[in-house]
């Protein structure tokens, strides 16, 4: 039905039966008894999808919306890949649960260090130099001695070379360090970030290692931790390094084998897939649509903004020459405008979810 909307160019209640028959359609009004019941039905389904209540709104009837009214607050749990794909996908739903209320947590799945430049090794290297000469007068030999040695170890390494531990263990800090920025900026306490550092992660080449109990143990823990009424996941699985497929297949073998052992609190939590800065789902395959103001947009930009190592220099941007910030508002507005050409409210932006059956 969206894509007759597409091709003729009109929204859901202005087809007629004559667009149904032109378009090979026509099974459909057979089927149904009337094009405009179709376009209706259709219309309401999508109409539902929308909610400005990602974790359900309170004391409200909940027969038509994609989450529960309750309980109320929940804790929810977003598992981001890489340390900030939480932003970059699904930056505006969380901002929105922050202020309903709701108890957020975000569990960053791996360290995200390979996607920091050298540059920025030896800009936060110097800072720290400058540090222990003004404030510790050189009396700190180690951060002296660790600066030389890693500026000796960047410029004469070799281009197939592996970083060093200390070098990986210096942009691994660099991340985490962005990613509570723009938890703080979003009002997440620091009780509710969780650095798991899976070790399939930490091969210090591109190519990743396979999943292995350690990974599934940490994601485990961390939802027995929060035991969460919400969870959401990474569905984009055309991250061209496979590191969200990984991140989402650990989440999925671990909450199946939850369900097998039934614990109480799994039976009242739901699991919500979102996509980042690779792709969108298909209007046909979302069932919630979280809209944005304008305002909230540009607070989700603020949050994307925080992860300054990927900005202009990230070295994993692909062939889109986009920024992060920039694909994850392009989206967004695609999203809200093709619900617009469909008939349904105009909002400025929009994040797609689809719900996961375990």
């Amino acid at each position: 039905m969206c894509d007759l909307c597409i091709k003729t160019g009109k929204p859901l209640l202005k087809l007629t039966q004559k667009d149904y028959l032109d378009n090979g359609l026509g099974h459909l009004i057979e089927k149904y008894g009337s094009y405009y019941e179709i376009n209706v039905k259709v219309f309401d389904e999508l109409q539902h999808t929308i909610t400005g209540w990602p974790g359900g709104k309170p004391n409200a009837d909940d027969t038509h919306r994609p989450e529960r009214a309750l309980p109320y607050p929940k804790r929810v749990l977003v598992f981001s890949p890489h340390p900030d794909d939480d932003v970059i996908s699904m930056g505006g739903a969380i901002q929105r649960m922050v202020n309903h209320g709701h108890e957020v947590h975000v569990a960053y799945q791996t360290s995200g260090d390979i996607a920091v430049t050298d540059e920025e090794v030896m800009r936060y290297m110097h800072f720290m130099n400058a540090f222990n000469e003004v404030f510790c007068n050189m009396s700190d030999d180690i951060i002296e001695e660790k600066y030389h040695a890693i500026k000796k170890f960047i410029n004469e390494r070799e281009s197939d070379e592996i970083n060093s531990k200390d070098i990986l263990t210096i942009k691994a800090l660099i991340r985490r360090g962005e990613a509570r920025m723009a938890c703080t900026y979003n009002k997440i306490p620091k009780s509710g970030i969780h650095f798991l550092d899976m070790p399939f992660y930490e091969s210090g080449k591109i190519e990743k290692l396979p999943l292995g109990p350690e990974d599934y143990k940490r994601v485990r823990d961390v939802i027995e931790l929060v035991k969460p009424h919400i969870i959401f996941v990474a569905g984009d699985l055309a991250d061209p390094h496979g590191t969200h497929r990984k991140c989402t297949e650990a989440v999925f073998d671990v909450m199946h084998t939850l369900k097998e052992e039934n614990p109480e609190w799994l039976k009242d939590c739901r699991v919500w897939m979102y996509r980042g800065a690779w792709a969108e789902y298909d209007i046909e395959e979302i069932e919630m649509a979280v809209p944005m103001s304008p305002d909230e947009l540009r607070n989700k930009r603020n949050s994307i903004l925080r992860h300054q190592s990927q900005m202009e220099c990230a070295p994993f941007l692909g062939n889109d020459e986009r920024l992060f910030w920039q694909r994850s508002e392009d989206r967004n507005r695609a999203t809200a405008s093709l619900y617009d050409n469909l008939g349904m409210t105009c909002y400025e932006a929009m994040e797609a979810f689809v719900e996961w059956h375990y």
